[in-house]
């Protein structure tokens, strides 16, 4: 069968087209995941005014094309983050997901194995989703005690070490231990202000900087 010129250059050019489309596949937008409780869903704070929201600030201001998906329910613990993370990776198929949970499990009473394994399926679900990681540490005031605290610190360090994932080893570095914490917390002394929020970002974009893709 032979073929005329202009069946053959639309032959050509269909070809072309698809040939690009894995290109263009993998020019996709980024997503970045954040699964975290109150001190990630803007409790308190006027809207926009929250370190999730500074990310996405910094990230345009970069030049950068990857989207902030903030899943952060305020009161969420872990077992909570646990239940809802593999519909979020099904729907947003995101290329960083950062694990922001722990703290209410901690003023909850509940045990601390609970939360490790927990931290630690949510780590290994997100990696077999193909999902890189990034684990935001917590800490307890002095006031639960020493050993309590210390034990709880260790936790993010122990998945942290054991999935081989970055870790922050405090995510209020700086405005829970800083030189006038209480200038940086809202009323009720849990939660962080505005003023907060740099601070946090800072804590976190270090590491989370080293996850995202490329270019």
């Amino acid at each position: 069968m032979q073929l005329n010129r202009r069946h053959f250059n639309a032959i050509a050019v269909a070809a072309a087209v698809a040939g690009s489309w894995p290109a263009l596949a993998q020019s996709r937008e980024a997503v970045v995941l954040i699964v975290g409780d109150s001190l990630s869903a803007e409790y308190g704070l006027r809207r926009g005014s929250g370190w999730v929201a500074l990310l996405e600030q910094r990230l345009q201001a970069e030049g950068r094309s990857v989207r902030v998906v903030n899943a952060s329910i305020s009161g969420d613990t872990t077992s909570g983050g646990r239940s809802r993370l593999p519909a979020l990776l099904r729907t947003h198929r995101p290329d960083v997901v950062v694990i922001e949970l722990g703290g209410n499990d901690a003023l909850r009473g509940l045990p601390l194995d609970m939360t490790r394994d927990n931290l630690r399926t949510m780590v290994q679900a997100s990696r077999q989703a193909g999902s890189r990681v990034l684990l935001v540490g917590m800490e307890m005031p002095p006031n639960y005690g020493a050993r309590y605290a210390e034990e709880f610190r260790q936790v993010f360090v122990d998945v942290a070490r054991s999935e081989n994932v970055p870790l922050v080893p405090f995510f209020l570095k700086g405005v829970a231990d800083g030189p006038d914490p209480v200038a940086l917390f809202q009323p009720d002394r849990i939660h962080p202000n505005e003023a907060a929020q740099p601070i946090m970002l800072d804590n976190v974009w270090p590491r989370l900087r080293e996850l995202l893709p490329k270019g």
